[in-house]
């Protein structure tokens, strides 16, 4: 299975229980990595694979459209959003408020999901920025 990754996207989007998180969406920062086919890069066809810009777009889309309450909740929807939208084998992400407490830079969650039957890869062979999952 070959991977593709986006990292660092910014969004802004609607999430948390407290009040001034219900007021003004906040910025959200997303790493993502998800399964595609092999089939791509031999035929060498976008056709062939999950279009990273439609991805990106249908995020932004749909996070400044929703309200979520947890973080938790937010990734799991974007990985539905893969799974069932671009029809990914596989999903890891890791979503981060950032800011949202002095003296923290990030608060966030790491989420990684295979379809039904489908294995998860070694997470050394596919590590984030810095080489962290």
């Amino acid at each position: 299975m070959d991977f593709i990754f986006i990292e660092e996207l910014r969004v802004q989007a609607w999430v948390g229980i407290y009040t001034r998180e219900k007021a003004a969406p906040q910025t959200v920062e997303l790493n993502l990595t998800f399964g595609v086919p092999d089939s791509a890069a031999q035929h060498d066809d976008i056709a062939d694979t999950i279009n990273y810009a439609d991805v990106i777009e249908r995020i932004r889309q749909e996070l400044s459209a929703r309200h979520f309450n947890l973080i938790e909740t937010l990734g799991e929807f974007v990985v539905a959003l893969l799974f069932d939208e671009f029809g990914a084998p596989w999903v890891k992400i890791r979503i981060a408020k950032i800011g949202v407490m002095k003296g923290v830079r990030r608060v966030g969650v790491f989420i990684q999901r295979g379809r039904e039957g489908i294995s998860l890869p070694d997470s050394s062979l596919i590590a984030g920025p810095e080489g962290k999952p």
